[in-house]
C-alpha cells in the first residue's frame, strides 16, 4: 500500500473489501479442500483473526477439528490484488460475538438467526500472510512483460509483495 501503511495495515486494507476467502482444509484422507465464504470482521485487524459463519453439519467443521492448519486465499484479480493467509482454525461458541458478526445477509443461509443450530462461528487466528498487490495500470503492466519477453529478463518492479508474521 503506501509506505504509510505496516504490513499488518496492508494487508487488512487489501482483503477489506474482498468478502469472499477461498478457506482451505485438510480432509481425513489427507487431500486438501476448498470452500468460499464470506469474511464476517467488522473492524480491521480484529485481534489478527478471521471470522466466518459455517454450518455445524459441514465436512469443515470436521476437519477443522481435526487438522487446525488451514489457509484463507483472497484475490481481486480486477484490482491485481492477491492475499495469502496461513493460520489456525477453531470453532468458537460465543453468542456474543455471533451477534456482533451478524447480518442480514447471513439471514440466507442461516435462517434461525443468531440462534440457529446450525451456526457455527469459525475464527482462524492468523500466523502468517503474503500478499501481491500490483499498482501499475494494465498497459503499464502489458508494456514491462513485453519488455521482459524481448530481453529475456524478469519485468521490474509489478507491484507491492510482502510476507506478514503476526503470530
Amino acid at each position: 500500500m503506501t509506505s504509510q501503511n505496516t504490513p499488518e495495515q496492508s494487508l487488512w486494507k487489501l482483503i477489506r473489501d474482498i468478502r469472499f476467502g477461498m478457506l482451505t482444509t485438510q480432509t481425513e484422507s489427507g487431500d486438501l479442500c476448498s470452500h468460499p465464504l464470506t469474511t464476517q470482521n467488522r473492524q480491521e485487524d480484529e485481534d489478527s483473526v478471521l471470522w466466518f459463519f459455517i454450518s455445524a453439519r459441514s465436512d469443515t467443521v470436521r476437519d477443522v477439528l481435526a487438522r487446525h492448519k488451514v489457509n484463507v486465499a483472497y484475490a481481486s484479480p480486477e484490482d491485481d490484488r492477491y492475499v495469502s493467509i496461513s493460520g489456525r482454525a477453531r470453532l468458537v461458541n460465543d453468542p456474543a460475538k455471533k451477534q456482533a458478526l451478524w447480518s442480514t445477509m447471513s439471514q440466507a443461509w442461516f435462517p434461525g438467526g443468531v440462534d440457529d443450530p446450525d451456526l457455527a462461528l469459525l475464527a482462524v487466528d492468523i500466523h502468517q500472510a503474503e500478499y501481491w498487490d500490483v499498482k501499475s495500470s494494465k498497459m503499464v503492466q502489458l508494456l514491462k512483460m513485453a519488455k521482459a519477453a524481448i530481453t529475456g529478463k524478469p519485468p521490474s518492479h509489478m507491484g507491492e509483495h510482502e510476507q506478514v508474521h503476526l503470530g
